[in-house]
């Protein structure tokens, strides 16, 4: 099923509709869809880098808005829609766990794990679920989406074809990576 659907996602990255196909893949993918909008950012930035900037904002919006659809399902439909979706994942336990420390962490966690290739599905909902104030969803949702769409961008901007099958093979590294960088710049802001 999932190879379908990745290659139904690349054919959607080659259309004339791309734009729009990237924007309603990053706003699905937040809430419930399987596959990151990366699989159609990546060929379109190397097939147009002019555009990068433009295909990381509309990346990073449509993340962010779908993001609030998940809060929603979390906040007030976890025990029908967005238990099925946990479940559907098989993220129960790490739901479970995430839910624990979210109260307390919750902007924190979305701002380092929203880089990174959790899904981010998991993070909304839980987000919902824990009552986190919707203003400090929406502005750590922002900054963790901005930074893994630029960054994904810019590094294709920058490197063009040669990065793709870098962050291709390894795009957990690669955000991983700037979530260590950014994790430790806030300690040593903390520290000092």
């Amino acid at each position: 099923m999932l190879k379908r659907l990745y290659e139904w996602t690349m054919a959607k990255a080659a259309s004339k509709d791309a734009t729009g196909w990237l924007a309603g893949v990053s706003f699905a993918e937040s809430s419930f869809f399987p596959l990151p909008p990366d699989l159609l950012l990546v060929p379109m930035v190397i097939a147009n880098r002019k555009a990068a900037w433009k295909l990381a904002t509309i990346c990073t919006l449509a993340s962010v808005v779908g993001g609030i659809a998940g809060y929603m399902i979390g906040y007030f439909l976890y025990e029908t829609i967005g238990r099925w979706v946990i479940d559907f994942y098989h993220l129960t336990e790490k739901f479970e766990q995430l839910r624990l420390t979210f109260v307390e962490y919750g902007a924190e966690i979305l701002i380092i794990k929203g880089m990174t290739p959790i899904p981010y599905k998991l993070l909304t909902i839980t987000a919902g679920v824990a009552h986190l104030p919707l203003w400090v969803f929406i502005g750590a949702s922002i900054i963790s989406r901005a930074i893994r769409f630029y960054l994904v961008a810019a590094l294709l901007y920058f490197f063009g074809p040669p990065i793709r099958a870098f962050i291709e093979k390894r795009l957990t590294l690669v955000t991983s990576v700037f979530a260590v960088a950014l994790i430790g710049g806030f300690l040593v802001v903390k520290l000092l």
